[in-house]
């Protein structure tokens, strides 16, 4: 079901890890992996703790998923996600595991944009491009190389009214 044309825009990516596992603390490389291929957040904010070869790790891994999400090359779903990845938040009909998308230290948040046209099929009413943007929040932890489990939130009511699917007020 082709909803979006275009999917997400990373805006932020808040990595709360005080508690990541104790790694070199080094400030000689930069946080964000500035690969060609990935796409870059917007801001970092690790509040005070140091950035370790853990943190820059947990945000590749970060980058690595929502580039997924911005590409749909699948390469970059599995590089991102474990194979006994659990989804907290899944929607019914839904698979666990990596195919679904195609206690927490080392987890990071992201505020994501969706942006792009209504161009197919929702509920059996066919989209007119009409333009689509509305927000989610992901919360993903890291296990030891890759993501494990995540909870998501989108803002359903605002794609579904941009979309004319529901009309408020």
């Amino acid at each position: 079901m082709k909803l979006l044309t275009a999917m997400a825009a990373l805006v932020a990516v808040t990595l709360p890890l005080m508690a990541c596992s104790a790694r070199a603390t080094t400030t000689d490389r930069p946080l964000v992996d500035s690969a060609v291929d990935l796409v870059a957040p917007g801001t970092v904010n690790v509040g005070d703790a140091p950035v370790t070869d853990r943190t820059r790790e947990v945000v590749r891994i970060a980058q690595t998923l929502y580039t997924f999400w911005n590409t749909s090359d699948t390469e970059y779903l599995h590089r991102a996600v474990d194979p006994g990845f659990v989804d907290n938040t899944l929607p019914p009909g839904r698979p666990q595991g990596p195919a679904g998308p195609v206690a927490a230290s080392d987890t990071f948040t992201a505020r994501l944009i969706f942006r792009g046209h209504f161009t197919g099929t929702y509920d059996g009413r066919i989209g007119t491009g009409q333009p689509i943007e509305f927000g989610a929040i992901d919360i993903q932890h890291v296990g030891d190389a890759r993501i494990d489990s995540d909870w998501h939130l989108e803002d359903n009511l605002t794609f579904l009214r941009q979309a004319g699917l529901v009309a408020v007020g």
